[in-house]
């Protein structure tokens, strides 16, 4: 009966009660949306911070952006959907992982050893060209068509959350970074491969004359990149199951984003810099201009540059002549 109240209607009343219970009702749903649009943003940071690890680890050790890091995560979500058309998950994921560690030391041992004194132009262009192998090489095997990644068990499962569904793994990705960064942050810090990463990072000619393995250091490095970018790419496609050759292209993108923002070379700023550009990009996303959101994560970077040309947590680096 819309407004109307049985019998006769109040003529000092303003604001009927049915209109309160609507803006009630209305501030409910936009609560809802925003813890939902928090959480989603908080994920996919927290997928994002995987692969930017990999991105500043890198570079704090050979000074080098590794851009086929973005490909190692999509050859991940490819082995993923191969391995699991005849194998068990419990099988195919440990195997996914595996075989995407052997793929990041392949091409650190084939791409970029050789080239270790070489001028750093010619190690970029090889980093570019690993890129496209690998993109051109995907694109042969599947054709170039999407791929749907396999439906994990639990991950994929749905659960409410202050009212709002989502899927397990958007709730899970934070927890399970934090762990892994905390397990990173020992391994650095309290381990003889942590100790001579540390050591290259800071000084690489002095590193080696010390008796430093730095081809070895400088593996160990890779290996604990694409080993966090494959499960990074397990959380990411169980979102965003559609995969493509060029798949890895945008997340990896905004990794590096972040890595940059968080300051390059800092693994906490790296995962911090990725929280902020999951949050702002799924904010965006939520507004009627969702087409500037990749635009909105640039003009983040170049604000946080200008203000602070290290990033958030960077140091300056001073070339050695």
């Amino acid at each position: 009966m819309g407004c109307l109240e049985r019998g006769r209607a109040r003529p000092f009343s303003r604001q009927p009660a049915c209109h309160l219970l609507k803006k009630q009702k209305g501030r409910k749903p936009a609560l809802e949306f925003a813890i939902s649009v928090l959480i989603s943003g908080i994920s996919v940071g927290g997928q994002y911070a995987l692969i930017a690890i990999g991105y500043t680890m890198v570079y704090g050790i050979l000074r080098l952006i590794n851009f086929a890091h973005g490909d190692v995560f999509m050859v991940a979500g490819l082995l993923g959907i191969y391995l699991s058309a005849s194998l068990p998950l419990y099988v195919a994921l440990p195997l996914v992982l595996l075989l995407t560690v052997a793929l990041g030391f392949c091409i650190e041992r084939c791409a970029y050893k050789p080239l270790r004194s070489a001028p750093r132009m010619s190690v970029m262009i090889s980093a570019i060209g690993v890129s496209y192998l690998i993109q051109n090489t995907a694109t042969y095997i599947t054709g170039g068509q999407p791929m749907t990644y396999p439906v994990i068990p639990f991950l994929s499962d749905t659960v409410k959350i202050a009212g709002t569904s989502t899927k397990w793994v958007t709730i899970l990705t934070p927890f399970l970074v934090l762990a892994l960064v905390i397990a990173l942050q020992q391994l650095i810090n309290h381990t003889k491969v942590g100790m001579a990463m540390r050591a290259v990072a800071k000084d690489f000619e002095t590193s080696q004359l010390m008796g430093i393995k730095i081809n070895s250091v400088i593996s160990v490095t890779f290996i604990i990149g694409s080993a966090l970018a494959a499960v990074g790419s397990m959380l990411y496609f169980t979102n965003f199951q559609a995969i493509t050759p060029t798949a890895g292209a945008l997340p990896g993108l905004r990794a590096f984003v972040a890595a940059v923002v968080g300051g390059i070379g800092s693994i906490p700023g790296a995962v911090i810099g990725a929280f902020i550009i999951g949050i702002c990009e799924n904010v965006i996303k939520s507004t009627q201009f969702t087409v500037f959101s990749d635009a909105g994560t640039f003009a983040l970077l170049i604000l946080i540059l200008v203000v602070k040309p290290t990033g958030l947590f960077g140091e300056k680096v001073t070339d050695k002549v």
